[in-house]
């Protein structure tokens, strides 16, 4: 089977596979969810939820040990120079308990909170975005947290002590033709006793080149006795038949080991199955829950970086007779990355509080921090390449062989952009969130746009349907975002007055509500295809998430005594950016060139404006655009290497 005959799949099938893979239930409230059907539910995030006192004293002792080797042991430039973490800092990390921040004590590990996690990836990943990767793959969605969520007590036992001090993890779900359509995944694993044969190959495998355990999803087929579909496994990358066929190379985090990974009749106990045959893919979702929360930590960590570097050049950089930071133009994108970074941090703060408390469901929250953060922090290391000019072109290694300080502006845009791609790209995460936003008008109303179910079905999905919009559209007309003197508590004495924005996310929320119940009426079964409304609607929802949590934390920190006036300027400032980008996808909700753009796409698929590409020439050459996937025995050297 190569890689352009994978089994193929149907529209209604991958749909399908993806529904399937959803938490369909929700047990506990969400902020998110609420914000999304019109409800401001700012009792679930305020007042902000705070860490136990155990919980910090053991996160600030950890982030102390783990400082000292940052600033000691890690050589970030010769991880860029070098394109690899040396083996000396990997055998450092795993020394000092890196390795098991997120692993319960028992079993060997630090024991960290989510707060308290993303905090020491953060600090690391300010010296070395590569190791970041690496520690984040291992513990956010390797071996780690799926077993916490979902292992037998027998797997804790065996891998959990492994995974906390020396052995690395990663996750393997992409193939060369199989990414965000885990429908098509080629991988099989074929039942044989008590065992499973696994043969397949997986592509962009974060850790992979070096990891002792792998999270391998694969396909078992159904059988007498097995029920099949995609399953989770444990696997030791030391078994027979798993070969490290390459170690990629990227734009950025050049240190990364990430590999393609081929599995030829690897013989996988039956105990190292992650949950029952055909969980795999609710497994994965349900591990990034919080295991996306990682990624945006490390973006407000970069934005943390951006601004430090912003204000020391642009109060040292003087042009005509005054600092630049002194000229509109540049102290614009200093504002920005301030208010921005602030919000950021607002951002994954409450969303890992949320996630330490249990008390609510975060899903959303977790998904929109990851998108809105990917997204805001590659903007502001963009402003910092622009404040830094040619000197933000320009690599560290050559403004330090010239004499200056070594600023590597350049590589924090470089290994940034991966985020906005790593753990569900931004349009898969448009979708993603659009999906669950609208989760409740379809639990009551799908039935009536879906083609398969009879008329009886959509006679009972219209009652049903009726009796729930009576009862909630009429809440969409007012609300407390119409009331002058509504969040008043926002509005202390000498600080600058939140409770407009609060109010403004009140009406907000209701007003995206509004045109989510519109948008499905007009389109009604169509409304799946209307990608470019959903993500806006989406975006929508982000910065009224965002504005938030900023509110919350300015109001926290000003009654912990903790820079509470510089917070709420900072909160104010962020908030009135973030108005004036809803407002404008607010109008781009209904005025926008999406029909006219399909019509543009299907032009040039047809080759229409092939006239357009004459006279440039192509240097990449031949070769299929899709490497071959057939699975079989490797043709290639293994380049895993255990550290």
């Amino acid at each position: 089977m190569t890689a352009s005959s994978v089994r193929p799949v149907s529209e209604r099938e991958a749909r399908r596979v993806a529904e399937a893979a959803r938490e369909q239930v929700w047990h506990k409230p969400s902020f998110a969810k609420e914000l999304f059907l019109g409800r401001f539910r700012l009792d679930l995030i305020h007042p902000h939820p705070a860490s136990a006192p155990d919980d910090v004293r053991r996160g600030e002792k950890f982030l102390e040990k783990l400082r000292e080797f940052c600033e000691t042991s890690i050589d970030s430039a010769r991880i860029e120079r070098e394109a690899m973490i040396p083996d000396e800092t990997v055998q450092g990390l795993k020394e000092i308990g890196a390795l098991g921040m997120k692993i319960d004590p028992k079993y060997g590990g630090a024991g960290l909170t989510q707060v308290y996690y993303n905090k020491a990836l953060a600090l690391v990943s300010s010296v070395s975005p590569a190791i970041g990767a690496l520690l984040s793959a291992h513990q956010s969605i390797g071996v780690p947290q799926p077993l916490k969520l979902f292992g037998t007590q027998e797997q804790k036992d065996a891998f959990l002590p492994r995974c906390a001090r020396t052995d690395i993890s990663a996750f393997l779900l992409t193939e060369p033709d199989v990414g965000s359509d885990p429908a098509r995944l080629a991988t099989t694993a074929v039942p044989d006793g008590d065992h499973y044969i696994l043969d397949g190959v997986k592509l962009w495998t974060t850790n992979g080149v070096v990891a002792d355990l792998l999270v391998v999803m694969a396909r078992v087929p159904a059988s007498e006795g097995h029920k099949g579909g995609i399953t989770a496994f444990v696997v030791e990358t030391a078994s027979a038949g798993v070969t490290v066929e390459n170690r990629n190379a990227f734009m950025g985090l050049r240190g990364l080991e990430n590999g393609v990974t081929r599995f030829h009749r690897v013989r996988v106990p039956a105990a190292n199955r992650i949950g029952p045959e055909g969980a795999g893919l609710k497994i994965a979702l349900t591990t990034l829950n919080t295991g996306r929360l990682s990624l945006p930590a490390m973006c407000a960590g970069s934005g943390k970086w951006c601004l430090k570097i912003a204000r020391e050049w642009s109060a040292a950089r003087e042009q005509w007779g005054k600092p630049i930071a002194r000229h509109e133009a540049v102290g614009t994108k200093i504002s920005f990355i301030a208010a921005t970074t602030f919000a950021l941090e607002a951002v994954i703060d409450l969303a890992s509080q949320m996630a330490d408390e249990d008390r609510n469901d975060i899903r959303i929250e977790a998904a929109l921090a990851k998108l809105y953060g990917s997204e805001m922090a590659w903007l502001m290391a963009d402003e910092l390449v622009q404040i830094r000019g040619g000197r933000g072109f320009e690599t560290a290694a050559s403004l330090a062989a010239r004499g200056e300080r070594a600023v590597p502006a350049e590589q924090m845009l470089r290994d940034l952009r991966i985020n906005r791609i790593f753990e569900g790209s931004t349009e898969i995460m448009h979708l993603l969130i659009a999906r669950e936003a609208v989760d409740a008008h379809l639990s009551v109303a799908g039935d009536l746009i879906d083609p398969d179910k009879s008329l009886s079905d959509k006679g009972r999905a219209a009652a049903k349907a009726g009796g729930f919009y009576a009862r909630w559209l009429p809440g969409l007309v007012t609300g407390a975002g119409q009331l002058p003197r509504a969040y008043a508590e926002f509005h202390p004495p000498r600080h600058r007055d939140l409770s407009p924005h609060l109010r403004y996310v009140e009406r907000s929320a209701r007003k995206l509500a509004r045109s989510t119940f519109y948008a499905m009426s007009r389109w009604q079964g169509r409304m799946e295809t209307k990608q470019g409304f959903l993500g806006r609607i989406v975006d929508i929802g982000a910065e009224l998430f965002a504005m938030s949590a900023a509110c919350v934390r300015a109001e926290m920190l000003r009654t912990t005594g903790d820079h509470g006036v510089e917070a709420y300027q900072l909160a104010d400032v962020f908030c009135r950016q973030a108005r004036i980008r809803a407002e404008e996808l607010f109008s781009r909700l209904w005025t926008n060139t999406d029909e006219l753009d399909r019509k543009v796409v299907s032009g040039v698929l047809a080759g229409s404006y092939a006239w357009l590409e004459e006279g440039v020439l192509d240097p990449s050459g031949d070769g299929p655009w899709i490497a071959d996937a057939t699975p079989g025995p490797p043709t290639k050297e293994n380049v895993h290497r255990r550290v």
